[in-house]
């Protein structure tokens, strides 16, 4: 499982002109899941996720959490991430998890986040979706797990 965090002043997700998810200061999380991932792998980067602390405290210093500025999170599925490249100039994504799996884990992912008391805005899984973002800093870091 691979996730971009970026940190962003706002961020939305469109789907046929139309608004889906929208947040103000938090993170845009880019999610892709594999054949390989379990609920195990969904919980890890979740904690990791939530206490990553990327957001600038009184002295300017990355120390503080999603939670500790009320941060919110837009959650959206990419199985290009797990795009492999090697061969050629076409992407091939046999490496992404198929349509059910992913769902799943994406669901769960985006629920065991809520637990963490912080609001979650959603993309619609398997839908042509516009995202913007203004990314803040710019930060932006990669989790596996």
């Amino acid at each position: 499982m691979k996730i971009v965090v970026q940190r962003v002043k706002n961020a939305q997700v469109q789907v046929e002109e139309k608004i889906v998810g929208k947040i103000e200061k938090g993170f845009l999380v880019l999610l892709g899941v594999t054949h390989t991932d379990t609920k195990e792998q969904v919980d890890y980067l979740v904690k990791k996720l939530c206490k990553l602390r990327v957001f600038s405290d009184e002295n300017d210093k990355m120390n503080l959490s999603l939670k500790e500025v009320k941060g919110e999170l837009l959650i959206v599925s990419q199985f290009t991430l797990y795009a492999n490249c090697t061969d050629g100039n076409r992407p091939s994504f046999t490496e992404a998890a198929r349509p059910n799996q992913a769902n799943e884990l994406y669901e769960y992912f985006c629920s065991e986040c809520e637990k963490n008391e912080i609001h979650v805005e959603k993309g619609i899984f398997g839908a042509d979706m516009k995202v913007s973002l203004l990314n803040d800093g710019p930060v932006t870091i990669i989790l596996e797990k």
